[in-house]
């Protein structure tokens, strides 16, 4: 639905037919996830030609206007609604029932109110210091209405905030990032990366490092996307010519042994395409002429 309505709008714009496309997928996402956004593209009319990361995508949007020539190790800090990503790359229920004893809880419609409200509040708090969560007949007939102060807002998210640089940090040590100096620049993909407290804690966690400000986090994934499709294009443009993308396997590639346990055969975040060999396997029978080979995606050792 999402990306037939996408085709749409592509096609409204340009003035003709959209057949090809490059679609974002959070890094996380496992083999089966990326076959089916794929599969999602193929059914909206789409003819998926590759799946990327959306921190590859942001890096992309970042790097195509910067100076190629100069090797840079860019963390890319991908903070959306629903998603929080972390890549480094070469190149309130309380409140409401203090006030009226009510549990909205068991009330998908008055959650959903409450989200759509909340979002709207951490937004205009991202560039001022009050904001007011107003929901119209909220539950049971009743209004609602509370001021919310950034100070607030932010106390409310402190374990929220930390969680993510304790990720930041986790995914340096996976990089092999051992100085924080290492990081060139940081580039922010997301909305959420708007909220001046995640701003200062990036700043502060790599000691007064400004976050780069040359993309528009709301966009910085589709521009990427829009860069891989220009690479990928016969007709290319002289701002993409020499541009190359290399990504890396987020989970870890492997095949079942015996005992119910995966044998890794390519780590995570090996640089992909790559080709490894399995060593020697032996058959389990006497006149066994085949067995299967189950491959497996993840990080769990048991299968």
């Amino acid at each position: 639905m999402v990306l037939g309505k996408m085709k749409e709008t592509a096609e409204a714009y340009l003035g003709k037919q959209v057949t090809n496309a490059v679609v974002t997928v959070p890094a996380y996402f496992n083999d089966s996830q990326r076959q089916a956004t794929k599969d999602a593209g193929t059914i909206a009319g789409l003819n998926v030609v590759r799946i990327i990361n959306e921190p590859t995508a942001g890096a992309l949007a970042y790097g195509v206007n910067q100076d190629s020539k100069r090797k840079r190790t860019i963390l890319v800090f991908d903070l959306g609604g629903g998603t929080f990503d972390v890549s480094v790359l070469n190149i309130d229920k309380d409140l409401i029932e203090r006030k009226y004893n009510k549990d909205v809880t068991q009330d998908p419609k008055a959650i959903g109110k409450l989200r759509r409200e909340c979002e709207r509040a951490k937004r205009v708090l991202s560039s001022q210091t009050q904001a007011r969560v107003e929901i119209d007949c909220f539950i049971d007939g009743m209004d609602f209405s509370e001021p919310l102060s950034r100070a607030r807002f932010e106390d409310l998210n402190s374990d929220l905030f930390e969680k993510t640089m304790e990720v930041v940090r986790s995914t340096l040590k996976d990089a092999k990032v051992e100085n924080k100096e290492q990081i060139d620049e940081i580039v922010l993909v997301g909305g959420s990366t708007r909220i001046p407290m995640v701003r200062e804690m990036l700043k502060k966690e790599f000691d007064g490092k400004e976050p780069s400000e040359g993309i528009n986090p709301d966009e910085a994934v589709a521009y990427g996307a829009a860069v891989q499709g220009a690479m990928l294009s016969t007709d290319q443009d002289e701002l993409v010519l020499g541009l190359v993308l290399y990504d890396v396997t987020p989970l870890s590639l492997g095949i079942s042994s015996q005992g119910g346990v995966m044998s890794v055969v390519v780590p995570r975040n090996t640089v992909i395409p790559a080709k490894r060999s399995i060593g020697r396997h032996i058959t389990v029978g006497d006149q066994q002429t085949s067995f299967n080979v189950e491959v497996r995606f993840g990080s769990c050792r048991a299968v």
